[in-house]
């Protein structure tokens, strides 16, 4: 594809003062010594909104790899926002675009233009940063009040005002009505014995209840809403979970009332799909109310925490990759089937959401065979080195417990309210899962061990599963398509 220069200009309203569209685009045709170039020109829209038409249109030229250089009269008929630019200079950068602004001698052709773009980035990081460190104290300032800090309302609420003290209207969140009983029927399910969450997803699937986000429920939409503290009529013994887990607790005691929810915010990384530490953590009772009662929201919270599996991933028998296969479609692990000698692959997907319909035909034989002559190769380059002591998985996890006791115990002489009987039921549940961590550990400690210099062919079944863990971070098939994503 033969690609050209471009040309835009941009200009809001006419003023005697302001260069003409068609000035601007004869500077960038002068500039670019071709007076041949395509232009592209929006009139009428300021440069502080980026959805403008042929704005828009130049963008897709740029994606589709028409265009070489881009030229324009003046850096702000471009874009007003720094920040902006910073995110369009990306979309430049990643299709090979050249970009001069004509009356500041800005030129990414040149090494003083590069200069200037570096200066310019460093102050929209700055712009962003300054941004969502604003967002971050009014979002906390407005939750600490009692107020839905914003966003879109969870499962089973809407969005909606209160009247305040002072007559002002206060954001709150008011319970759904046709959604409340679906949310308290998962709770009371869940909190059976022996009920897991795949089977509450088919049985929320076969009856056709759509969940919040999409059309079907799956275990991490459905361990979403029962881990979430908004729907717990927060109590006096809500609280105290939270602070023995190590959150701050930002409301007093006497707004656990039983009657109104709770909301936790805080750092998280990006990847996450929910809060895995608490230290960081902070939470708040809305003026909302709870849809959970608090004594059945703790019991499924003990449930949850009870069968966190650790070291678990991988367990399949049929293949020394499982845990690594992937549905390219759906990201769901793919299951392996066995019928005598030979082997199949199914997405998990077709039975946890009953929505995907990804058909596997790439060959598991063929698949192993390359994986292992791949790590063989590996191996063979993989220069001696003087072993490295296994790190302890399960140390931090039960040193974590034994703050949690203390945090416990320190909750228990500090507050008049804390009763006995719920101190002897949080230490039981710490002493709960102590125990399941160190039986964990046992079978760990019980795998084989990887001799010094590995020959991948000799290794068995178990070995080469923690081998393939090493050096390989991902395979996705769909249909006979495989993407191996390695480690190293």
């Amino acid at each position: 594809m033969e690609r050209y220069q471009a040309a835009y200009a941009r200009q809001s309203v006419e003023k005697l003062d302001s260069l003409s569209i068609q000035a601007q685009l004869d500077l960038c045709r002068k500039a670019a010594a071709n007076d041949h170039i395509k232009t592209y020109q929006d009139r009428g829209f300021s440069g502080k909104n980026t959805d403008r038409p042929s704005f828009q249109r130049l963008l897709r030229d740029i994606r589709a790899g028409k265009v070489s250089k881009l030229y324009v009269y003046r850096l702000d008929r471009f874009s007003r926002s720094i920040a902006d630019f910073g995110q369009l200079w990306q979309v430049l950068k990643e299709h090979d675009v050249e970009f001069e602004s004509v009356t500041e001698n800005f030129d990414t052709s040149t090494p003083m233009g590069r200069a200037m773009l570096h200066i310019i980035m460093v102050f929209a990081q700055l712009e962003r940063e300054t941004t969502a460190e604003r967002v971050k104290v009014n979002y906390a300032a407005r939750a600490a009040t009692g107020a839905w800090p914003g966003g879109p309302a969870p499962y089973g609420y809407r969005n909606s005002h209160t009247h305040g003290a002072d007559g002002r209207k206060t954001p709150t969140l008011l319970p759904d009505e046709e959604i409340v009983p679906i949310i308290q029927r998962i709770y009371r399910e869940y909190a059976e014995e022996g009920v897991s969450l795949g089977e509450i997803v088919r049985r929320l699937n076969a009856e056709g209840i759509p969940s919040a986000k999409r059309g079907f429920w799956d275990n991490v939409s459905l361990s979403r809403v029962l881990h979430n503290s908004i729907y717990a009529m927060a109590d006096e013994e809500v609280r105290l979970y939270y602070k023995a887990l190590g959150v701050n607790v930002v409301s007093p005691e006497k707004a656990f009332d039983g009657v109104h929810s709770a909301m936790l915010y805080g750092k998280r990384e990006a990847n996450e799909r929910k809060h895995t530490t608490y230290h960081d953590q902070n939470l708040v009772v809305l003026n909302s109310v709870g849809i959970v009662p608090a004594d059945l929201w703790l019991d499924v919270q003990d449930k949850l925490s009870r069968n966190t599996q650790i070291g678990n991933a991988g367990k399949g028998t049929h293949t020394w990759l499982s845990g690594l296969i992937k549905c390219g479609r759906c990201g769901y692990s793919l299951k392996v089937q066995r019928e005598k000698q030979y082997r199949w692959m199914v997405c998990s997907g077709r039975y946890n959401t009953a929505h995907c319909d990804a058909k596997i035909t790439a060959s598991l034989n063929d698949l192993e065979a390359a994986i292992a002559a791949e790590i063989e190769r590996m191996l063979v380059e993989c220069p001696d080195e003087a072993p490295i002591p296994e790190k302890d998985a399960y140390a931090e996890k039960l040193a974590e417990l034994d703050r949690r006791a203390d945090r416990l115990m320190d909750a228990y002489t500090e507050s008049d309210d804390m009763t006995g009987a719920y101190l002897k039921r949080g230490l039981a549940r710490i002493e709960k899962e102590r125990e399941q961590l160190l039986e964990s550990r046992k079978r760990e400690a019980a795998r084989p061990k990887l001799p010094d210099k590995l020959v991948f062919a000799a290794l068995g079944f178990e070995e080469k599963k923690a081998v393939a863990a090493q050096f390989v971070e991902r395979i996705e098939i769909d249909g006979d398509r495989v993407e191996v994503r390695w480690a190293v």
